[in-house]
């Protein structure tokens, strides 16, 4: 159920299937940040941003290195204008992966 919801999520396609998927996932295994990043991304670009942040919150709570979740509420932060505060998000998981910036933009994901 995850991976169905993270390619929904990730390319944007079905979100409102890709949350029905992440929530099963997330009822079958509530203590794996996975299933929260997914569906952070989900809500993230159905713009729930408040939800977004806080899926990325619980898979941070889960997995503090989740470069993913990083980013992803950092994006969110900076659609809700706080700006400093996704910028700090955005930095730290780009000292974790490198290479997120560029793979999140042809996503087609900016802030």
């Amino acid at each position: 159920m995850n991976g169905r919801c993270w390619l929904r999520a990730l390319t944007g396609v079905d979100l409102d299937k890709a949350l029905n998927d992440c929530n099963r996932a997330i009822r079958n295994a509530p203590k794996t940040a996975a299933m929260f990043d997914s569906r952070g991304l989900a809500h993230l670009r159905l713009g729930d941003l408040d939800k977004a942040i806080a899926d990325y919150d619980a898979s941070l709570a889960l997995n503090p290195r989740l470069g993913w979740s990083l980013y992803g509420r950092g994006l969110a932060k900076q659609r809700k204008g706080l700006t400093a505060e996704g910028a700090a998000d955005i930095a730290a998981a780009t000292a974790i992966n490198p290479k997120l910036p560029d793979e999140v933009k042809r996503r087609g994901l900016t802030p």
